[in-house]
């Protein structure tokens, strides 16, 4: 003969705050995780391609990053460590110039830093995981993407540098279903919540 379950506990202000913030939202997380999911599976049906446009748009977001900071710190003239400011600005140029000239040697490098962002990306969706736990009944489905980051992470480590030419696209596109599938189950999830 089994117990019934106890009732659950009353809830604070502050949970009720955060449940009421998630089912106003839930149409953004749904928005959001359609346009990852396509996102995704653009970049797995053409990995190489999207491996190269990655790279090159990180090409030019450091020489675009490196020249806004070059131009703020040249108008604050007082700012301390402003030389070396500018010499950190003046090699984001130069960085994202290199990508953007040797695309494939810059896919090769890329490829090594995804891996790391993938691994910082995993143990950070496990954290976010177990505390949607409390809010959540799919939090599973965010701990379950941090694992896929995790294993995409370990794939790129065992496969470089044969593969760098086509595993950021392919990997990229990967993680970007997962997001996206793990935020339309929130989105579902978030919308049948009753504050």
């Amino acid at each position: 003969m089994s117990t019934p379950a106890p009732p659950p506990p009353p809830l604070d202000e502050a949970h009720r705050r955060v449940l009421a913030m998630l089912n106003a939202h839930w149409q953004a997380f749904l928005l959001q995780g359609i346009l990852m999911v396509i996102l995704g599976m653009l970049a797995v049906a053409v990995p190489n391609l999207a491996s190269i446009g990655i790279e090159l748009l990180i090409g030019w977001l450091f020489i675009i990053g490196g020249l806004v900071r070059a131009a703020v710190i040249i108008r604050k003239h007082l700012l301390p460590g402003r030389w070396w400011s500018l010499i950190s600005s003046a090699l984001a140029v130069a960085i994202g110039a290199l990508l953007i000239a040797r695309p494939l040697q810059g896919v090769m490098s890329l490829t090594l830093l995804l891996a790391a962002l993938f691994v910082i990306e995993g143990v950070a969706a496990v954290f976010v995981a177990l505390e949607y736990r409390r809010y959540l009944r799919s939090w599973a489905w965010t701990l379950f993407s941090g694992g896929v980051n995790l294993v995409l992470a370990y794939l790129i480590w065992q496969r470089w540098p044969n593969s760098a030419t086509w595993i950021i696209g392919l990997l990229v596109g990967i993680n970007l279903i997962f997001i996206g599938i793990s935020l339309i189950m929130s989105a579902v999830a978030a919308r049948r919540l009753q504050s």
